[in-house]
């Protein structure tokens, strides 16, 4: 006999078809800077962890970074306007290759990082500073081309360019932490949205490429309102360290801002400090964490249960160190194996935004 489906029944297949599971991510700056075999190393514990997104960056590094003995490599700019070297992009374009192909992670691109602002690194340091740089027609005018060179650059691996291939790239953002210090926020939120226009500009309706911002020094400078309503945006992204910003009550009312205005959020970065310190801050020295694993378990758990996937900042190629702000894990180090459950864990829980159509 063919058995019915009742009422309640039926609703809870609709809710499982609408819901969809939450994923984990991971960032590492200096990507770029990997020999093959750090590459394949990396790429096989983020697999084995569940994790489907690395952030990368294209500001060049010249020393061994977090442990991790890199090539160095220049920044996509120089000292002046336009003078691109594309030696950044050109190993991203292998690493995103032996990422997607053979271990199933897409890249997340950021074009550049107010870190190299404010230290001068490139041309905009020096010619606008950080403060002009947001809103000087010269510097909006030149980061416009940054943008348009970086997403024109043809992969040869497929023969297209940055912006047509989402076989590789989950999402372009602008620039990580814009204004950090949140001097000017409707200011930057302009210039957020302006960027991300370029952005969309670019990907000519290509919508298998998601646009997102570079998030803030904390949660609220993450999500000023006036990004809730720009149009160029599909995602905004959430940056937190500090324990009262890891809870499922001061995450959950963005959530539902989120929701109500057709944004996704997605935890770009967080972390927990190696060190023992108070509310997960000043994280550069002192004795060893006691509670480290639990404080991960924890805050995973909330950000997961209100319903946001996250990245952690940041999963090393190699026992962390544990010098400069110190929230790193290197793979096979302390706190790895706390890390790797969770990460592999979050397909458990229900996310409150669906990013299946752009993960591998």
């Amino acid at each position: 006999m063919k058995a019915s489906l009742t009422f309640a029944a039926c609703l809870a297949l609709a809710g499982r078809a609408l819901s969809a599971a939450s994923f984990a991510g991971s960032n590492l700056y200096y990507a770029a800077g990997l020999s093959t075999d750090q590459q394949d190393y990396l790429f096989k514990n983020l697999k084995a962890s569940g994790i489907k997104v690395l952030r990368v960056w294209l500001d060049g590094q010249s020393e061994e970074q977090k442990g991790t003995k890199i090539s160095s490599f220049p920044s996509l700019e120089g000292t002046s306007p336009g003078s691109y070297n594309d030696e950044v992009l050109t190993r991203l374009d292998d690493l995103m290759h032996r990422a997607a192909t053979q271990y199933g992670i897409k890249l997340m691109i950021s074009m550049h990082s107010y870190n190299a602002l404010k230290a001068n690194n490139d041309y905009y340091g020096k010619y606008w500073g950080t403060g002009d740089f947001y809103t000087n027609s010269d510097a909006i005018s030149a980061f416009k081309k940054r943008i348009n060179h970086v997403m024109s650059h043809k992969n040869p691996n497929n023969g297209k360019t940055w912006a047509q291939s989402s076989e590789y790239i989950f999402a372009f953002e602008a620039q990580n932490e814009a204004d950090q210090p949140n001097t000017h926020p409707d200011t930057t939120a302009t210039w957020q949205c302006t960027m991300a226009k370029t952005i969309k500009d670019n990907l000519a309706g290509n919508g298998n490429i998601l646009s997102i911002t570079g998030g803030g020094g904390w949660v609220d400078a993450s999500l000023p309102k006036a990004l809730f309503s720009c149009d160029a945006l599909d995602v905004l992204a959430i940056h937190a360290y500090g324990n009262g910003d890891l809870t499922v009550d001061k995450l959950s009312p963005y959530v539902k801002m989120a929701k109500d205005s057709g944004k996704k959020l997605i935890m770009q970065e967080w972390g927990a400090c190696y060190f023992a310190t108070s509310k997960n801050q000043e994280c550069d020295k002192g004795s060893p964490a006691s509670n480290r694993d639990a404080n991960i378990k924890t805050w995973a758990d909330n950000i997961s249960k209100a319903g946001i996937p996250w990245m952690y900042w940041q999963i090393l190629p190699n026992e962390d160190p544990h010098y400069g702000s110190d929230f790193e894990v290197g793979i096979d180090g302390v706190n790895w194996n706390t890390l790797k459950s969770v990460a592999a864990g979050t397909s458990k829980y229900t996310a409150q935004f669906d990013f299946s159509k752009w993960l591998l």
